[in-house]
């Protein structure tokens, strides 16, 4: 048949329940942490790694392999802000020769989305080497996209600059965890 109990208990009892509940969730914010700081700790700049792991809710519930894939997706995400810069930097260019560096800037950034997104679908797949040369790839597409227009002299704008300084420290980031896996 059962006790009967008034109204005010069971409330009490509801709001205990919740309280416990509550508690093991923060107790699991302080983990998640923890573990996106010991990833980004080796990254060069840790500062752009953690602010890019912790800008994804993913990274709320990310293991070592789900930290990396927040990091090829901030990856990605700079290099369409990339290829866009390119394409307006190119479309204002007068020098004829400029203007086929920064097209090819722009080509270059495309591959390298394509590269992204493969070496997304290795570290999925475990293949973590096939994953850090994929990276490598398109991180070398930066590298030749500046050194083509660093040798037409001119000099990209400083929001250009941030974000080529912001991919290059994102896939050394991405790198250096994945090595760690192998």
């Amino acid at each position: 048949m059962g006790i009967p109990l008034p109204p005010y208990y069971l409330t009490l009892f509801l709001l205990l329940f919740i309280s416990f509940n509550n508690v093991g969730r923060r107790n699991l914010v302080f983990a998640d942490d923890a573990l996106i700081e010991a990833q980004c700790h080796n990254a060069e700049v840790p500062e752009t790694c953690k602010k890019c792991v912790k800008s994804d809710p993913r990274s709320q519930s990310a293991d070592k392999v789900g930290i990396a894939a927040i990091i090829i997706t901030c990856l990605s995400n700079k290099a369409t802000t990339l290829i866009n810069n390119m394409t307006t930097l190119a479309s204002g260019a007068r020098d004829k020769n400029l203007k086929v560096a920064l097209r090819g800037c722009e080509k270059g950034f495309y591959y390298s989305k394509t590269n992204l997104i493969a070496a997304m679908n290795r570290l999925k797949g475990k293949e973590y080497d096939r994953t850090n040369l994929l990276v490598k790839q398109a991180l070398e597409e930066e590298f030749v996209c500046k050194m083509k227009v660093e040798t037409l002299r001119f000099n990209f704008p400083s929001s250009v600059t941030f974000d080529m300084g912001v991919y290059e420290e994102l896939s050394t980031a991405v790198m250096r965890i994945v090595d760690r896996f192998v």
